[in-house]
């Protein structure tokens, strides 16, 4: 049995009916990483928890209770949040001696909540958030994470683990982190589904941050019924139930920002969707939001402080940038990229009036945009914009279709001012997207 080509929900059911085990699944999972996952191959996973099994061995002879969403369906986790016993490195020649003396609160809650952590994920150094002109996937400690649809595409965002491992069928379920992109474009990336929701709903703490205004922890899964599933795991309480909007009650804006920046691929694939929307009765509109510069601001200004304060209650040896950064001065060779976004952090804090005024205008910005968007259940992105990130809003990241002469698949980016209307929509919205493929491993 394919059980990696299964939803998350559909295993479950599995489980639950007996059909499967834990440590069958648990193994399963294993197997494919072992043949898939490392140097090599795809180089998606930093570390495998060596408990994995026993985890799973452990809640087979205690049974199915019924009572836990996530019940042993294994989840990968990205390298930047804390796992009880195993490294959090953030990509970082310099975290290697990071050891968690526990789990993040989001970690903890899907145990809590059933799930088997069968590890960590490689990711893009220190979040994307080391220098300029680095490669997406990248980092001193890992090495390149590699796509699994072609080996010559980028695995885009810092997520790009997360994405690879969900996209080759490592796991049932992974966690990224996304400050702006990068689990939603790491999603549409590599052929998977992404959440990022509203800014401060899940727990930052025991997660090496970029920015607090910015971050949060998100789910990358096969379907958005999976991601609606994680979230609600991630929580200290679950989400109210979420079904799919009726197509023909849609009402759904397209952000026309710098639509001339998009391919003619990627816009042909939209407007068939937007056709087969429309055919069902869905109601469009336009609004146009710009990406905003000040963003930059909040990550520069927000960075060492956030870094400091996670590093002051970790089992680390180092405890501030200025640490960091020299490390990587007296030791060139293992970032050959540079460091400058480092560097340029280390000059910068939430005192700088660049902060206060970037502030000054999300702000400004967050009432009038919740107005703008109030009329409609969800905003495709259709050109480049981060107005989603820089105000906090739930964004989305379908899987949308792909073409014979795509090297890999393209998705589909939500985004809207309310956040269970977004979900409804995009519930519906999965249903017109094409099927996609898995990569032919």
């Amino acid at each position: 049995m394919e059980l990696h080509l299964h939803s998350a929900a559909q295993l479950r059911q599995l489980l639950a009916k007996g059909e499967i085990c834990c440590e069958e699944l648990t193994a399963h999972y294993l197997g494919r990483i072992a043949r898939f996952g490392g140097k090599g191959a795809l180089n998606a996973i930093a570390c495998l928890d060596p408990n994995a099994m026993e985890q799973a061995r452990a809640m087979d002879r205690a049974g199915d209770d019924g009572t836990k969403p996530l019940w042993g369906l294994p989840v990968l986790v990205k390298d930047n949040i804390d796992v009880e016993g195993l490294p959090t490195t953030a990509g970082s020649f310099a975290l290697a001696g990071n050891i968690a003396k526990k789990d993040a609160p989001i970690v903890a809650n899907l145990r809590k909540n059933g799930a088997i952590i069968l590890g960590k994920t490689n990711m893009t150094e220190f979040a994307n958030y080391t220098t300029k002109g680095m490669p997406n996937g990248f980092s001193s400690l890992g090495g390149q994470v590699v796509h699994a649809y072609d080996s010559a595409c980028d695995p885009l965002g810092s997520s790009s683990g997360s994405g690879v491992a969900m996209s080759a069928g490592l796991c049932a379920l992974a966690v990224g982190t996304d400050t702006s992109f990068s689990v939603i474009a790491c999603a549409t990336a590599n052929g998977v589904t992404g959440l990022k929701p509203p800014a401060g709903t899940l727990s930052a703490e025991g997660i090496v941050p970029i920015a607090h205004t910015l971050d949060s922890a998100g789910p990358m899964t096969r379907t958005f019924e999976d991601a609606l599933m994680l979230l609600s795991a991630m929580q200290d309480a679950p989400l109210p139930h979420i079904v799919p909007a009726e197509v023909s009650a849609l009402r759904i804006a397209v952000n026309t920002s710098r639509q001339e920046d998009v391919s003619g691929e990627q816009t042909e694939c939209c407007r068939q969707l937007f056709d087969r929307l429309k055919a069902a009765g869905a109601q469009f509109g336009e609004v146009f939001e710009p990406p905003v510069p000040a963003m930059r601001d909040i990550m520069r200004c927000e960075f060492r402080e956030d870094l400091e304060e996670y590093l002051e209650k970790a089992d680390c040896s180092v405890r501030t940038l200025s640490q960091i950064v020299r490390m990587y001065r007296e030791n060139p060779e293992q970032m050959p990229y540079g460091i400058s976004l480092l560097e340029e952090a280390l000059a910068c804090s939430t005192g700088d009036e660049a902060y206060a005024s970037a502030m000054r205008a999300r702000a400004e910005m967050q009432q009038e945009v919740q107005k703008l968007l109030s009329p409609y259940d969800a905003v495709v992105m259709t050109g480049p914009t981060n107005i989603m990130h820089f105000l906090g809003l739930p964004s989305v990241a379908l899987k949308m279709c792909k073409r014979e002469q795509d090297s890999a698949p393209r998705g589909l980016i939500l985004y809207g001012a309310d956040e269970a209307r977004l979900y409804c929509a995009a519930l519906a919205i999965e249903k017109l997207c094409e099927s996609v493929p898995p990569p032919a491993l």
